[in-house]
C-alpha cells in the first residue's frame, strides 16, 4: 500500500510540474497588454532627458559666461561667440585678463548635435544662450521648443 501511494504522488507532481499551453498563452497576453501601455510612456522619456541635459549646459555656459564677464568687465561680442570661453579671442573686444586654460574644456553641443546660439547684447536679457530644439528652428512646440538662457 505504501509503494501504491508513493507512485500516485510521484504522478501527480510529474503532471503539476510544467505549464499548460493555455497559461502560456494568458501570460504572454498580459505581457502584451502591460507593453502596449508601459512601451509609450517609456518612449517619451528620451525627449525629456535631452530637454534637461539642454537647460544643463546652458547654465553651465552662462556661469562660465558670468566667470569671464568677472575677469574682463564686458561678456564676449556676438561675433566672438562662445569660442571666447575656450580659445582666448583675437579679434573684437580682446579681453584684457582671460583665464589661461578658459572658462570651459570644451563647447558642448546640444542634445540634439547642434551648437549652442549665443547673442550678446541678447534679446531676453543682457545675453543669451540658447539651443533651437530638436527642429533646429526657431519657436516650436514640445521637443522643438527653444530653450534659453531666459527659461
Amino acid at each position: 500500500m505504501l509503494r501504491y501511494t508513493t507512485r500516485i504522488r510521484a504522478q501527480r507532481a510529474r503532471m503539476q510540474a510544467g505549464f499548460t499551453l493555455i497559461e502560456i498563452l494568458v501570460v504572454v497576453v498580459i505581457l502584451g497588454i502591460l507593453a502596449a501601455l508601459v512601451v509609450p510612456r517609456i518612449m517619451q522619456r528620451p525627449d525629456e532627458a535631452r530637454i534637461i541635459a539642454a537647460k544643463n549646459d546652458i547654465r553651465a555656459i552662462n556661469s562660465a559666461l558670468k566667470l569671464y564677464r568677472l575677469d574682463n568687465g564686458v561678456y564676449p561680442g556676438t561675433d566672438q561667440g562662445l569660442l571666447a570661453l575656450v580659445q582666448k579671442p583675437e579679434s573684437g573686444n580682446i579681453p584684457r585678463n582671460w583665464k589661461s586654460g578658459g572658462y570651459l574644456d570644451r563647447l558642448p553641443k546640444d542634445p540634439w548635435g547642434m551648437e549652442y546660439q549665443y547673442l550678446h547684447p541678447g534679446i531676453h536679457g543682457e545675453m543669451d544662450v540658447f539651443s533651437l530644439g530638436a527642429d533646429n528652428a526657431p519657436g516650436g512646440d514640445g521637443i522643438n521648443a527653444d530653450l534659453g538662457s531666459w527659461d
